[in-house]
């Protein structure tokens, strides 16, 4: 063979190699055309494997026995609410950072409470609720993905509730919709645009609760579920029937398992109206479903109602994949899975079963704090306000005394340690300078923009009251263990029990889909 010969024919392989290569790189750099982000508010991992038997092989199994499976998940930080985690699984970080402390906090401003989506700069579209993602001071997945796609990807959030709905969405989001309490229609801010498009429109004309509700029961889905209860004490449980009537039928029905269907159906709409997938720019939906007690009751008192939840929900995935995979491709959609890993429930009354316990009340301890302080440096309003477990001491008074407000906390933190239910007292100065791994959960949950000067931690079992909104909290340190689930046709099957954070879950989505991670995340992403 000529040198020319072998150099064509060399040129020939590399050629066929190069262009095979670069065939395998488009196919590996293929991102999804649409993430279906699920959140499910409450879910919990013992609830969820005790109702299997109950299951379809369409929803929940689909996803435990298909999909990459982190059994052991956990937030970084405490105490967690719906408005925290959602922010937290979402931008990637703690409130520390993303200045979501809670559902709500005091506005130092002028010691008024203010929710996590508040914005009076904002009207609502068909609510009178005024909200928008502004107290969110970081970015999230979805912010990024309309960065990283120019403006060009479709981003949705859909959820009972508005907080969940708006910080889910992010700032970018092409919209967020949430039940309204009052008048039980789907509704938004205009903050997304000056009037609610015409496809939501549509759908609260034949499917509002405002138009279905008095038509409405909620009974066990099936006889297995409504005859039998798979919780170890319960014995024989009668099946329910709720209807939902009265001031508070709307909050009510966002409490039991019947919102849910509401959420796919609403979710199926807006993929059909908006477009979502049919193009090469990925788009998002963020979803969130709601699995816990009807009214917030306690799990002895709604054991079938809870098993019935979790029943409905595993029907609503099994539909919603369905739909989208027949509209979409399975091969072109990743779904994300998880929890906010609390629960909200009625309080326990541990002292009648004996159990150590106690009340800690917050403006008794607010006003026995300023006398303590003005018995130090004479009468004076020390105390401006007390919310949750945090108490704002008054700093201006301070200033005009000439006392630093490091001193002062001090020494009320040397008072406080003092009192009965009282664990841990931690001052601002504290939480935002010391790195010990003992205090890193306050810390991380801390806020240096609108959190107090003194954070008290009460011992496990007591109950934190505010008399003045009659407001209740039961302390508890126990770890709820919860899932978080990648599901695709290209995710290969695995079970992974070690420890991950739920603020791995936003890098991981970010790296699914090729764009750059939210703006304060440090964590690495889940492989």
């Amino acid at each position: 063979m000529t040198n020319k010969n072998i150099y064509i024919t060399l040129l020939a392989v590399l050629g066929f190699s190069v262009e095979v290569f670069a065939q395998d790189e488009v196919q590996t750099n293929n991102a999804p055309k649409l993430v279906v982000n699920i959140t499910i508010d409450q879910l919990r991992n013992d609830y969820l494997e005790a109702f299997i038997p109950l299951y379809s092989e369409n929803g929940f199994k689909l996803m435990l026995n298909k999909g990459k499976v982190y059994s052991q998940v956990f937030y970084p930080f405490a105490p967690i609410d719906m408005s925290s985690a959602i922010a937290s699984l979402v931008t990637g970080t703690t409130p520390y950072y993303n200045n979501i402390t809670g559902q709500s906090w005091i506005n130092r401003k002028n010691l008024r409470p203010v929710s996590s989506v508040e914005d009076q700069k904002c009207a609502g579209l068909l609510t009178n609720s005024k909200v928008s993602p502004a107290k969110l001071s970081t970015s999230t997945i979805t912010d990024e993905l309309k960065v990283g796609t120019a403006g060009k990807a479709v981003v949705y959030s859909i959820a009972p509730f508005c907080e969940a709905a708006i910080l889910a969405g992010g700032h970018a989001a092409n919209g967020a919709i949430w039940l309204d309490d009052q008048n039980g229609r789907w509704c938004s801010s205009n903050y997304y645009y000056s009037s609610l498009p015409s496809w939501i429109q549509s759908f609260n004309s034949l499917n509002a609760p405002y138009n279905t509700l008095k038509d409405k029961t909620w009974e066990p889905i099936n006889e297995l579920v409504g005859n039998f209860s798979y919780f170890m004490s319960a014995g024989l449980q009668k099946p329910f029937k709720h209807s939902f009537k009265g001031d508070y039928q709307y909050t009510d029905y966002k409490t039991s398992a019947l919102i849910n269907e509401d959420i796919s159906n609403l979710a199926m709409q807006c993929i059909l109206s908006t477009g979502m997938g049919k193009d090469k720019v990925t788009d998002m939906l963020c979803l969130t479903y709601y699995a816990g007690t009807f009214k917030h009751q306690s799990v002895t008192e709604c054991q079938v109602e809870l098993q019935d939840t979790y029943v409905r929900i595993d029907r609503e995935i099994g539909r919603l994949v369905n739909f989208i995979d027949k509209n979409i491709g399975k091969e072109n959609v990743l779904y994300v899975l998880t929890s906010t890993g609390y629960n909200k429930e009625e309080d326990v009354n541990y002292e009648d079963f004996r159990i150590p316990s106690g009340t800690f009340y917050m403006n008794r301890t607010a006003n026995l704090l300023n006398m303590y302080l003005g018995g130090i440096w004479g009468q004076g309003n020390y105390v401006e306000a007390s919310f949750n477990n945090h108490i704002y001491l008054n700093h201006s008074l301070l200033e005009s005394k000439k006392i630093s407000i490091n001193e002062a906390a001090t020494r009320a933190q040397e008072m406080l340690a003092m009192m009965s239910g009282v664990r841990n007292v931690y001052t601002s100065i504290q939480l935002l300078t010391n790195k010990n791994e003992n205090i890193e959960k306050t810390r991380n949950a801390f806020s240096a923009d609108h959190g107090g000067d003194l954070v008290i931690e009460v011992a496990p079992g007591w109950k934190v009251v505010n008399e003045d909104t009659q407001k209740s909290e039961l302390s508890r340190a126990s770890y709820i263990q919860f899932p978080i689930i990648f599901y695709s046709v290209s995710v290969q099957p695995e079970r992974i029990n070690k420890p991950v954070s739920a603020t791995q879950l936003a890098p991981s989505i970010a790296r699914a889909i090729r764009i750059r991670a939210p703006n304060a995340c440090s964590v690495e992403p889940l492989h």
